[in-house]
Parts: structure tokens; C-alpha cells; sequence
């Protein structure tokens, strides 16, 4: 889209100050609400010694792909940072607030408030006034926007606040971009004109996101300071802001140098004054004195190189509503922090580097594209999301949570990038992360849920994962790692090599290591010899391809070998009826609970994973690969049936002391046999069956109905307390369940199985934004800001059935 910049200001300015589509009217219903600052009774509390374990105060994450990001919580603080990439810190940074003030004319003062229903636990900035009552208006939430709606009786307008980044689907530009935007609506209802200015004051945070650690202790300030800039845009106005920066030894910067920028456009009737610096832990009267008297700030330019203290910087953007009158305007905080230097030196330079430059010197440029696009941005989200949010066919809080639980994909601790010096036409390497606890890029096994969402809106990226992956069967690395989970077993080191040839990683690499260099991280589980990655794999090359038009045969071609490898390793545990055997230990993503022999859950993904690998040799012009597959997966299909189907559903295995259990996600295979369209793995009745069983026993035997689908029951309904992952909810391979509920039309049990998920996350444990792995029937949680819950678009995604 080419425009030009006298164009793009002048729309920008339009839709700003004179737009009629005011957030107050147009928030959409399908939105989580809840009262700003409103405490939960009662949430959900790790079950694990030292997971992370943040609380409940979390909101909407800003940022796009790989960009880091962080979060502002539903209270109004700033407390959560995920800059440095696969590192999660948790800690309010008091000075990076929003505050607003209004005066109505004719009275003598007007009114000055900090907009968190909080304070400082010190004395820093005592000269403010904080606590904003609790309850006065209301938290919207709707991935990637978020709305506070302020309802204070002591401000005579109404204002509401929209926050959102630029995640489009199909966007591979903006979707990478260190922005968040902040567009001021604000709506006159009295009969006098008044007067409203809103403040945004921000840490100088340079150098210190350079630490693993959880939290900001020991973060250095030498060196940093701030530093006010304008730029006149022709025939419309000055953009006016801070750039927050740092000394730097020299022009190639390290993981830990780049900017902030905060800015506004000073337009007719849209005045912006500025406090360059300040200190953030002072009492910070030098903003409040003269913000507090009229809404300005002084237009102190004055700055400093720190000498250890923590500094910090203002704006504030001032205008006049006429009575009835409506303003839109933006405010934008933008970020550049180029390079990712992962735990054993590589360095990597962020995909928005392609677009701006490696420098860590741009925020200002990105922060302004910010200001330009603001208006065009929300309507290209609100545009996406409106088919979905807008269908009164599918339940009101389904739709939110739809968006909702996309958040995981940028603010998981997600990388998008390419190593510093390599050639930019080659495609950047992308990866989420399974989770801070776990922190493993491109967790195979939980992508295969995860990933649909992905699929979806960012198909080229997906695909990118996959040929990464395949990349790497063939290769083997050496070197080895210590089996944690046998060692405590046996009581003695037990030790297996890193990665074997043929078989699929389990992950690319950890933060702490090389990733995408050296992947398949030695661990929990030595997962060489894991059931189900390698039919996953196949299964997700075969769902990329026909889920994105049936069309794209170079990426079947290029990721054929890697197929045909994964599934012949496969067969080595193979015991002559056509079916791998699970080893008798964990040995498939339940990487705790124990599988021994023909399993319904493993055996199941490979017979849809020999369908997928006989139909891309179809395709390919391979017929004779295509009747191996075919001749294996009938046996393979006898075998399964005979040995795991006792009429009612499939037992979990045939040896472990777990054998006739009810797996929930038992028809995995199947599940994805429907999305791809490869046809019944087992016959139609056994599936429905089963279905209906898992809905009896796991769903609705478990905290009554009402928190999802147990992994596992007893074959007499009991919860299976020996195990930990069998008596817990895993709400992403619930979601899986749900989505093959749906394609067989039974929408009022996919439905209830995902309502119970809600009913946790959004209404009682206050998950929102950290959405674990898993809980229990306490509803206490493993894992949190876990990224298989994306797989809540299978429900939409996988497509009804039609036979």
C-alpha cells in the first residue's frame, strides 16, 4: 500500500479528531469485562514449588512477533516483561504509568489521577495521587486489543483508553513490530466545555533486560539517559516525545542496548508538553505539580547521563471538549532493542530489523509509522476479528476467548529472527515457546495443537517451523545429555545421546543454549525414542499443505524425505503387527505418565500419520510408497482395533498398570484425520462411542461438568489420583477434544467441554493471560503462560463432517 505522507497524517488527524466510531460505543460484546482493579476471591495457586506464579494481576500484552513485549494489568500497572527473549520477569515499574486530568470551565481546580487502583509500596513519587478507586468503569480485553473504560464521578468526560499492537493476519511486516498504540477516546456529556490532558511517563529501561532472572534486581542505569526530540510533519502538525537511550561502547549493540520512545502528535487543538527527566524513585513533583494545575507539563528539555539512578520522562497530550463533542487521539510507545544473544553467545537480529535497520537506534522512526497508522491498525483488527466475534450462531464468550488465548503466540516468549550478518532474502527463524517454566522453542509435540491458529493467519510462518524441523531429521548429534526423569528411577545417572538420526526433536534449542542450531535439549525425558513426535510431524506437513489451498507442492517436495525418515524410524518399535509400541515409560507428550505397549493415544497418530504420509505420495507421483503406507496402516489398524477396543472405547494401552483407563485425547489421530480430510482411522461408530464416553466420564464425572476434560478416568469413573498428568485438565489437548466433538456435530457437548475451560480461566481461578497447561480438580494450576491453549481454533478450524 502506497500512500503518501501528507495522505497518511491527514487521514491519521481526521479519524483522530473527528472520528465517530468513539470506543465507548463500539466495544465489542464478545470482550472479557471486569471491574478496573476489582481483586478475585479465591485464585488459583501453582501446585508446583518454584513455577511462576505471578497472581491474577495481568492484562492484554503489547508487542508483535519476536519484537519482545510486555503487558499493563487490568489494575494499571506495567508489570510484566517479556523484552529479553524466552525470559519472563514479573515487577511493577511504578514510574511508567498513565494518569489523566480534567477541568470543567468555570471551575476554580481541576482534577489530577493516576489511573492504577494502586501505589508504591515506597515513597516514590509520593507527589502523585494515586489510587484510582476500584470499580469506577471497566477492563475490556479482546486479543490484540484491550480497552479501560474510566467511569471516576470526579471526571466530567468520559474517557476510554484503546490498546493495542498491530497483529494482522497474513501480515508479515507490521504483525513483528515494538509498538503499542494508545488511542485516547473521549466523549464530552455535560453542557460545559472541559478541558483533558492524559499523561504517559516512562522508566528509562535501557540495559536492563541483560539478566535470566525473574525479576529487575541488580538492573544497571549507568549511562542512561533521555532525551527529547520533535519532528515537523508537513502540513500537519510536530510529532513530540522522549527517546529513552544509553551510553554504548560502540555502534554494534549488545542484546541489552536500545531504545524506548514515548510521542504525540501536537496538532490544532491537541497541545503536547513534555517533562524530559525526572527520577523515577523522587518524589516526582516536577511532573505533578504543574500536570496536576492545568495539565501541562513544563517543557523541560533538561537531561543527563545517570550515574546509577533510575531515570524516567513525560508527556502529556491536552485538548478541549466542546459539550457532546468526541475525540479520538493517540499516543504511542514504541522499542527497539535489535539483537537476541541467547545463552551460549549467537547472536540474532529481530525480524522488525528488516524493516528498520539493526542499529537499536530507531525507535523513534517506529514509533512515529505508530502515530501514522493508528487509525488504519484498528480498523484492520477490528476488520479481522469481526466474522468471528459478530456470529451469534456461536456463544458470547467463546467468541472472546477465541482472541483472547492468541495472546500465548506473541507474548510466550515467542522468536522471529535471522542471525546477525546472514542474508535477509532467506526466511527468518521462527519459534514459541512452550512455556517460561519449560522454556523450549517449538515444543513439537505441544505445537501440534498449538500451531493451528498459526496455520491459520501466519501460514508462511508455519511452514517455516516445519522445514526447520525437517531440517534436522536426518542429522544427529552426539553428544550427551542427562535423562532426568530414568535418573530418578534408578537412583544413578543415566545419560542418552542428545539427538538420534531419524528421529524428530522433541524441540530447536532452549534460550540458555543455541537454538536452532543445537536443538533437542537433553532433559526431562530422553526423547529420541518418543511415539509421537515423528507421526506428528508427518501429520502437521500433511495439515500445512491442505489446509492452505492443496496447492503448495514444493513445500510437500522439499519436506518428502524428512516424512518418509520419520515414519521408518518409527517402525523400529514395531514388534511385527503394524503398530509402534510405547517402551514403558513416558514416551509421548504425558511425559509423566507411563505407556507399555499398543497405546490408543500413540498408536492412533501413527495410522493417521501413515493416511497423511500415503497421501502425500500421492501427490508427489510415488505409488509405491503410497501402497506400503497403505498395506501398513490396514495391519496396523487390525492390530489397534483388536488389541484396544472393548466396546466402548479404546483403552489407554495393553500393559500398564493404566490399561483401561479413558484417555480424553484418545482419537488425536482421528481429530486430525477429520481436519485433514484422510477419513476414519477406525470406524465411525467406535469413534462417535468414544466421544460420547470421554463427555460422560472425563468431562462431566470431573468438577461436574464444569472444568474441562480430565486426561484421565477410571473405566469405573473415578479421577486417576496416582498419576499427576492423569487427574489433571490439560485445557490445549481439551480443546483438541472439543474440535473432533464439533466436526461430528456435537456442538452442545464441544461447547460445554470448552465452557468448563472458561469457567477456570476467565470466572473463577483468574488465569486470564497466563493460561496454564494444566489444573487439577482443585482447580490449582502446572504451567502457566502455556502455549497449547491456542488450540482453541480447532473448534473452528476442524471442518464438520459430511458422510
Amino acid at each position: 500500500m502506497k500512500r503518501s505522507l501528507i495522505h497518511l497524517v491527514a487521514g491519521a488527524l481526521f479519524l483522530s479528531i473527528a472520528s465517530a466510531a468513539w470506543a465507548g460505543d463500539t466495544i465489542p460484546k464478545a470482550s472479557w469485562k471486569r471491574p478496573l482493579g476489582l481483586p478475585l476471591e479465591n485464585p488459583g495457586i501453582t501446585r508446583v514449588a518454584g513455577d511462576i506464579d505471578d497472581g491474577y494481576w495481568q492484562g492484554v500484552p503489547v508487542g508483535g512477533f519476536g519484537a519482545g513485549t510486555f503487558s499493563r494489568s487490568y489494575r494499571g500497572d506495567f508489570a510484566r516483561w517479556h523484552i529479553k527473549a524466552g525470559v519472563h520477569k514479573y515487577e511493577p515499574v511504578y514510574a511508567n504509568q498513565f494518569a489523566m486530568f480534567q477541568q470543567s470551565e468555570g471551575d476554580a481546580q481541576g482534577t489530577a489521577q493516576v489511573l492504577m487502583t494502586g501505589h508504591p509500596a515506597s515513597k516514590e513519587l509520593s507527589s502523585w495521587q494515586w489510587d484510582y478507586p476500584v470499580g469506577a468503569g471497566d477492563y475490556y480485553a479482546l486479543y490484540p486489543k484491550a480497552w479501560f473504560d474510566y467511569k471516576s464521578d470526579k471526571f466530567p468526560a468520559h474517557v476510554v483508553l484503546e490498546q493495542f499492537s498491530p497483529i494482522l493476519p497474513d501480515n508479515y511486516r507490521e504483525s513483528s513490530y515494538p509498538v503499542a498504540v494508545y488511542r485516547w477516546h473521549a466523549d464530552n456529556p455535560t453542557n460545559r466545555t472541559v478541558t483533558v490532558s492524559v499523561l504517559l511517563s516512562w522508566t528509562n529501561m535501557s540495559g536492563w533486560f541483560r539478566t535470566f532472572t525473574r525479576d529487575f534486581n541488580g538492573t544497571p542505569n549507568q549511562g542512561n539517559h533521555n532525551d527529547f526530540r520533535s519532528e515537523p510533519l508537513v502540513n500537519a502538525g510536530t510529532i513530540k516525545g522522549i527517546v529513552f537511550d544509553r551510553n554504548r561502547a560502540d555502534t554494534s549493540p549488545n542484546e541489552w542496548d536500545g531504545q524506548f520512545v514515548i510521542a504525540a502528535l501536537d496538532s490544532p487543538g491537541v497541545e503536547v508538553t513534555y517533562q524530559t527527566t525526572f527520577q523515577a524513585s523522587g518524589d516526582g513533583k516536577a511532573v505533578w505539580a504543574p500536570f496536576s494545575k492545568d495539565g501541562r507539563l513544563a517543557n523541560d528539555g533538561k537531561s543527563w547521563v545517570s550515574d546509577k539512578e533510575k531515570l524516567a520522562g513525560a508527556i502529556a497530550l491536552r485538548f478541549t471538549l466542546k459539550p457532546g463533542e468526541k475525540k479520538v487521539i493517540p499516543m504511542v510507545l514504541a522499542w527497539d532493542f535489535p539483537v537476541v544473544q541467547f545463552g551460549e553467545g549467537r547472536k540474532w537480529n529481530r525480524r522488525y530489523t528488516d524493516f528498520y535497520g539493526a542499529t537499536g537506534e530507531n525507535a523513534w522512526a517506529i514509533a512515529k509509522d505508530g502515530l501514522l497508522h493508528a487509525a488504519d491498525w484498528s480498523d484492520e483488527v477490528d476488520k479481522w476479528q469481526a466474522p468471528y466475534i459478530n456470529d451469534e450462531s456461536r456463544p458470547l464468550w467463546y467468541r472472546g476467548m477465541l482472541f483472547n488465548e492468541l495472546y500465548a503466540l506473541t507474548d510466550g516468549g515467542t522468536f522471529w529472527g535471522r542471525q546477525a550478518g546472514s542474508d535477509r532474502k532467506a526466511l527468518a527463524s521462527f519459534a514459541l515457546l512452550e512455556c517460561f517454566d519449560y522454556a523450549y522453542y517449538g515444543t513439537l509435540d505441544v505445537r501440534f495443537y498449538a500451531s493451528l491458529p498459526l496455520l491459520k493467519f501466519w501460514p508462511d510462518i508455519d511452514k517455516q517451523v516445519l522445514r526447520e524441523f525437517a531440517d534436522t531429521v536426518p542429522k544427529e548429534w552426539p553428544e550427551q545429555g542427562l535423562w532426568v526423569w530414568k535418573t530418578e528411577q534408578t537412583g544413578e545417572p543415566v545419560t542418552h545421546k542428545r539427538k538420534k538420526k531419524g528421529a524428530v526433536p522433541h524441540d530447536l534449542g532452549v534460550p540458555e543454549g543455541d537454538p536452532f542450531i543445537a536443538v533437542n535439549e537433553p532433559g526431562w525425558q530422553d526423547t529420541n525414542d518418543w511415539k509421537d513426535l515423528n507421526s506428528k510431524f508427518v501429520l502437521m506437513v500433511y495439515r500445512d499443505y491442505v489446509l492452505t489451498g492443496r496447492t503448495d507442492t514444493a513445500f510437500l517436495r522439499e519436506t518428502w524425505p524428512a516424512v518418509k525418515d520419520a515414519i521408518e524410524y518409527l517402525r523400529q518399535f514395531d514388534h511385527g503387527d503394524g503398530i509402534p509400541e510405547n517402551s514403558g515409560y513416558p514416551d509421548q507428550t504425558y511425559d509423566s505418565w507411563v505407556v507399555r505397549g499398543v497405546s490408543a493415544y500413540s498408536g492412533g497418530l501413527w495410522l493417521a500419520a501413515l493416511r497423511a504420509g500415503e497421501e502425500t505420495a500421492r501427490i508427489l507421483g510415488d505409488p509405491s510408497t503410497a501402497e506400503e503406507y497403505h498395506t501398513l496402516f490396514l495391519k496396523g489398524q487390525k492390530t489397534y482395533i483388536s488389541q484396544l477396543w472393548n466396546g466402548e472405547y479404546f483403552r489407554y494401552d495393553t500393559n500398564s498398570e493404566f490399561k483401561d483407563a479413558i484417555q480424553a485425547d484418545q482419537l488425536a489421530g482421528q481429530w486430525y484425520a477429520n481436519l485433514t480430510g484422510l477419513g476414519d482411522i477406525v470406524p465411525h461408530e467406535m469413534q462417535l462411542s468414544t466421544m460420547k464416553k470421554i463427555f460422560a466420564f472425563n468431562v462431566m464425572k470431573f468438577g461436574s461438568g464444569e472444568m474441562g476434560a480430565a486426561n484421565g478416568m477410571g473405566a469405573d469413573g473415578s479421577i486417576l489420583s496416582s498419576n499427576e498428568q492423569a487427574k489433571e485438565v490439560w485445557v490445549g489437548t481439551t480443546l483438541g477434544f472439543a474440535g473432533i466433538l464439533m466436526s461430528e456435530g456435537l456442538k452442545d457437548e464441544a461447547y460445554k467441554t470448552t465452557w468448563g475451560l472458561y469457567h477456570v480461566i476467565y470466572e473463577t481461578k483468574g488465569y486470564w493471560f497466563r493460561t496454564p497447561e494444566a489444573w487439577d480438580i482443585t482447580g490449582n494450576f502446572r504451567a502457566g503462560m502455556y502455549m497449547r491453549p491456542t488450540a482453541i481454533w480447532a473448534l473452528e478450524m476442524t471442518p464438520r463432517r459430511t458422510n
